[in-house]
Formats: C-alpha cells, structure tokens, sequence
C-alpha cells in the first residue's frame, strides 16, 4: 500500500467518525430551536396561569369585598347591640340594690352645715319653694289652650287636672325615693328620680303638659338634703359615740387616780407612824439595836417619801388633763403587718387601756410597741395622726386610729417631734404565733394521713 492509500483510508477513517460524531450530537445543534420551542411553551403557560390568576383574583376580590361588607355589619351590629346592652343595664342598675361608687363616683357633699338641724331647716326651704311653684302653676305648664265642647272653661278645667295628675305621680314617686336613699344609693335615686320625669313628661307630650326643670332641679336637692342629714346624723351619732367613750376613759382614769391618791395616802400614814414609833425607840437603847433602828429608821424615811412623790404624782395627774401616754399598738393576726393603732390614754397604768382594746372583738391580744409618757398627750397624739393622715386604714372616718405604716416611719415621726421613746421592734403576738404553730402541726399530721393511706391503697399488705 503505498503513502497516498494510507493517507487516504486514514481521511475517510476519520470521516467516518466525524459522522458518527454528528449523528450522536445532533439533536444538540437545534438547541436553539429547541429553547425558542420551550420559551413559547413557558411564555403560553405563564399567560394561561396569569389568566386562571386573574379570574381567582376577581373572584376573590368580589368574596373578600362581601366578608369585609358582612365584618362591617356585624361590627356595627356588635356595636349597637353593646349600647343597647350598656343602656338596659344602666336602666336595671337604678333598681338594684347595689353600691353606685363605680357607676356614680364616690358622693362629694353639696351641703356643708355643721349640724343635721341645718339640713333640715334648708329641706324645709326646698319643700317650701316646691309648694309656691305648684301654687303659682309653675311646676308644670301647658302651653296649648285646649277646648271642650268649644267650651275654653272646660279645657282649662281639663288641663289644671291632668297637671294636677301628673304632679301627684312625680311627687308620689319622688317621695317614695327620697325615703329609701341611703349612703349607697343616692346616685341611684338622683337617676330614678330623673328617669321619672322623663317617663312623666313624655306621657304628657300628647296634652302638651311638662314638669318643669326648675320643679325637677327642686327635688334632686331635696334628695341630696335628705341624704348628707343622715350622713351627718350619723357622723354625730358616732361623735357622741365617742364623746361618750372619752368620759368613760377619763372616769376610770380618775378613779384609778382616787385610788391611787388613797392607797399612797394610807402607805404614808403607816410610814409616818411606823416612823414615829422607831425614832422613840431608838432613844431607849443602844449599840446594835440603835444601829439597826437607824437603818429602819433610813429605810422608812425612803419609804415615806416614795408614798409622799406617789401621792403627788396621783394629784397632779389627776389635775392636768393633758397629761398621759401616747401608745404604738398593733395586732397582727386580726390586721395583719404595717397596721398600727396609734393612740393616747390618761390612766395611771396605761397598759390596763391596752388589755381592754384586746377584749372579744378581736381574736388576738394587742401588742405595745412604745408607750410615750408626756404633758401634752392629746397634742403629740393629734400630731402623728396628722402625719399619717394619708395612710389611714379608715378613709372616711378619722376617729379610727389605725394607720397602714412601718413601725421606722412612726419612730422617725417621733424622733423629729424632739421626744425619744423607746421601741419594740418584733411584736411578741404569742396567740396568733402558737395558733399558727398549732394549725402547721394539725396540716402536717393531715398529710401524713393522707400519704399513708394512699400507700396502704397502692401497696396493700399481704397479712391478714
């Protein structure tokens, strides 16, 4: 074979395999035919999609704008149904017997007279006008000259009865409430009471007939009289409560002061005469008889003197009113911690004051944190319950001397007033603590009970 054969079988050898090569790629020489083929198709599924999307969307749209239509007319609905629901229950709270202080706000006093006659004395006042605007038909009006049988008597004869009806149901009801106010209530009864005269004068829009305000504005503080005159009635049912309470304590504290003055009396006259007698004795003998009736002789001169300070004491304490103590009390099993009773006491043993307040009506004893001695117990008494004016436990009544402060603040109070006093800290509270201890132990053998015979269930034993 010669050079030019080789050369020729190696060219269509390699022909050979450029077409086998070209059929085994061909499908990838129409790739781009092939991606502009995929493209459209991609392009015609997006625009079918978007289409399906759009009729979904308008679709939706149209169901969405119907629930936020139906939202909106429920929320409405929701909204008219809650007033409806606030008005019939303000309605019904006129008639129940419940506290107002919510509703109403606490009452805040029209009227500030000093004593409950005054109160009456301005309802008369009131009643008085009520009856000069009935007399003078100012009380209710009727704009409409009605006529009967074409007869103008008859229709104003017509109209002073219905005006007359109409007033005696106002006033009747009107009446009716003012007897039943009471502290808790009066926001209540201005309501009803303003409720009724609008349910009256709408009954009589038909003749033209009305109450007038002025009638109505008359009635309302009819109300609040009647109601600040039991107020302060009761304010000074208690101030003579109290008044009374303050002339039992200083009858006590005079007698204990009597007696005082008598016992020290009689112990002085025993020393003087236990004394008269040692000084003639001593004068009959000698050597250690006369020195131990020397020294009794001492020893009486002292006792008479303390009879003789007692005595003075007695008197003197007896005289000045304003002597006495000042106590720092509190009771933690009944008012639990930071509750302390601040008060003053004249009696010559002013725990004695202490042990009474610890009687049955609470269930644990008192415990004394300081008891201040002073000259002018009332004033430094008066001067702590003005510092802590704001933390009383009782708001409302300021004779109840229960303060809700730190035993530090009151010793800080005490100490700027330039007096030092002496100060329990811990309260001793005996009662409450053993009872507390008694209450563990009693809880305790409870769980022991209770955890033995959930063993005895979960665990029963074999022996018979």
């Amino acid at each position: 074979m010669g050079l030019f054969d080789f050369l020729k079988k190696k060219e269509f050898n390699e022909i050979a395999n450029l077409k086998e090569q070209l059929e085994k790629y061909k499908p990838l020489i129409d790739i781009d035919k092939e991606l502009s083929t995929k493209e459209s198709e991609i392009k015609k599924l997006i625009a079918d999609k978007e289409s399906e999307l759009e009729l979904v969307y308008k679709k939706s749209s149209t169901e969405i704008n119907k629930v936020k239509k139906d939202l909106s007319s429920i929320n409405q609905k929701y909204k008219d149904s809650l007033n409806t629901y606030k008005k019939l229950r303000k309605e019904v709270g006129l008639y129940e017997s419940k506290l107002d202080l919510i509703e109403f706000g606490i009452y805040d006093p029209i009227y500030e007279f000093e004593k409950s006659d005054d109160y009456r004395e301005e309802q008369k006042r009131i009643i008085a006008l009520q009856k000069e605007m009935i007399k003078n038909e100012t009380a209710a009006t009727c704009p409409t000259n009605w006529t009967i049988d074409g007869s103008e008597a008859k229709g104003r004869a017509s109209t002073k009865r219905n005006i007359k009806l109409v007033l005696r149901a106002f006033n009747g009801e009107c009446n009716s409430l003012i007897t039943k106010v009471k502290w808790n209530n009066v926001g209540q009864m201005k309501e009803r009471i303003r409720k009724s005269y609008e349910a009256i004068n709408k009954l009589g829009k038909s003749s033209t007939i009305s109450i007038e305000y002025n009638y109505l504005d008359l009635k309302i503080k009819e109300l609040s009289l009647e109601h600040e005159f039991q107020l302060k009635k009761q304010k000074e049912k208690e101030e003579l409560r109290e008044i009374q309470e303050q002339i039992r304590e200083e009858e006590k504290a005079k007698r204990e002061f009597e007696k005082a003055q008598k016992d020290a009396e009689k112990e002085e006259k025993n020393y003087q005469l236990a004394l008269d007698k040692a000084r003639k004795e001593i004068e009959k003998v000698t050597g250690d008889e006369q020195n131990k009736l020397q020294d009794q002789i001492k020893k009486l001169e002292q006792e008479l003197k303390d009879a003789q300070e007692k005595k003075e004491r007695a008197i003197s304490m007896a005289q000045q009113t304003k002597r006495g103590h000042v106590y720092i009390i509190s009771n933690i099993g009944s008012f639990g911690e930071n509750v302390y009773k601040i008060g003053m006491t004249r009696r010559l043993e002013p725990t004695d004051r202490v042990k009474e307040l610890g009687d049955a009506s609470v269930p644990f004893k008192f415990d004394i944190h300081a008891m201040i001695y002073s000259d002018e117990a009332p004033t430094l008494e008066k001067e702590l319950h003005r510092a802590f004016e704001a933390k009383k436990v009782n708001m409302l009544n300021y004779r109840k001397e229960f303060f809700n402060v730190t035993l530090d603040e009151i010793e800080n109070q005490i100490k700027d007033s330039g007096i030092e006093a002496e100060f329990t800290k811990l309260p001793e509270a005996v009662e409450y603590r053993e009872t507390l201890a008694v209450l563990q132990k009693m809880n305790s053998v409870e769980v022991e009970k209770t955890i033995e015979q959930q063993i005895e269930e979960e665990f029963p034993s074999s022996v018979n």
